[in-house]
């Protein structure tokens, strides 16, 4: 048997993985924004309503120009290293507006920034169900049971560890023909296995899905900001 035939990509398909409408269009999981040019091939697609689509493209925005402004320490289009993101800032002066006046400098001379949270966590969670519907074709539509995210320059050494290798791995075969299924039978060859990071563009975005123990979705945003989002 070829495992290559035995995709089960029916199930998330007809309805958007995020909120359960109807499906209008195809949103690319991780969002284009958080990822440089040329992009990877082969980007995995979702689908999902246009509402949907059209507020995680704001947001996506906001939390790509974000992380870009606090790891240069500058919301200024000439402040940034990354050219889609000093585009995006010369492009939406109010976002670059909103950015700079996010930011202030506390007692002892550090830079903080006032994050919207909402925002960052509404990321999170779109970029988590679209690579659970993409790699394990079993949609979670409902809220996660454990959610958090944090600058990976706050986490203990003791912490980091455990992100970086979240328990054992394949304590249970993923769904039958599912992407992930393939992945662990390494079908295609040496790549990555159940549980194991996936890197879509170095430096840029790389995330994990396991089924050890629920449904666990790690993720690394321009390995600056991580985050920790699960299903029991």
């Amino acid at each position: 048997m070829d495992p290559r035939h035995l995709f089960a990509d029916e199930r998330p398909k007809g309805f958007c993985v995020h909120c359960g409408g109807a499906s209008e269009t195809r949103d690319h999981c991780p969002s284009e924004v958080l990822l440089d040019e040329p992009l990877p091939p082969q980007l995995a697609v979702i689908e999902a309503c246009g509402e949907c689509n059209q507020g995680f493209s704001k947001d996506g925005l906001y939390v790509a120009c974000l992380i870009e402004s606090i790891v240069c320490g500058s919301a200024e289009p000439g402040g940034v290293s990354r050219p889609k993101i000093k585009s995006a800032l010369e492009d939406n002066p109010a976002l670059a507006s909103q950015l700079r006046a996010s930011q202030h400098t506390d007692d002892d001379g550090n830079l903080i920034w006032n994050v919207k949270t909402d925002r960052v966590r509404n990321v999170f969670l779109k970029l988590a169900r679209g690579h659970v519907a993409y790699e394990l074709t079993l949609p979670q539509l409902g809220e996660p049971d454990q959610f958090e995210y944090a600058p990976i320059t706050l986490l203990s050494e003791e912490q980091r560890s455990g992100f970086e290798s979240p328990g054992q791995r394949l304590a249970i075969w993923p769904e039958i023909g599912s992407r992930a299924f393939i992945r662990a039978s390494k079908a295609f060859g040496d790549v990555a296995g159940s549980g194991a990071w996936i890197v879509v563009q170095p430096g840029r975005y790389r995330y994990l899905v396991d089924q050890s123990k629920g449904t666990l979705v790690q993720i690394v945003l321009s390995e600056y900001l991580v985050c920790r989002i699960a299903w029991d």
